[in-house]
């Protein structure tokens, strides 16, 4: 197992974890938080401040980065892949979701 990648998961209901160096696919990188422990082994290289699964993403579930949600899976995301925009979908200021009635 390579030594000295480095992650960040600041909530243990995080499904991703971000990168804090360039890691590249095949490496394993140990992610702990608050009493939760991973060992995720990169199915792709991940950049610096990018995010990479810690657990299972199913197609539509939500992606949740430092405790809240900031999307949608559009297709299932296994663990240590690169998460980003090919397999996420925003949620936020989405415009076409507003529901009618809704108060601002």
């Amino acid at each position: 197992m390579e030594e000295g990648y480095r992650a960040v998961m600041l909530n243990p209901e995080d499904s991703v974890a971000v990168a804090l160096s360039l890691i590249p696919a095949g490496a394993a990188v140990e992610v702990s938080c608050r009493g939760s422990r991973f060992t995720v082994v990169l199915r792709d290289a991940v950049e610096f401040g990018h995010k990479f699964a810690v657990v299972p993403i199913r197609k539509g579930q939500d992606v949740r980065k430092y405790g809240e949600v900031i999307g949608a899976a559009t297709r299932n995301i296994r663990v240590g892949e690169h998460v980003h925009v090919h397999n996420v979908e925003g949620k936020r200021g989405r415009g076409d979701r507003v529901v009618r009635g809704e108060s601002s």
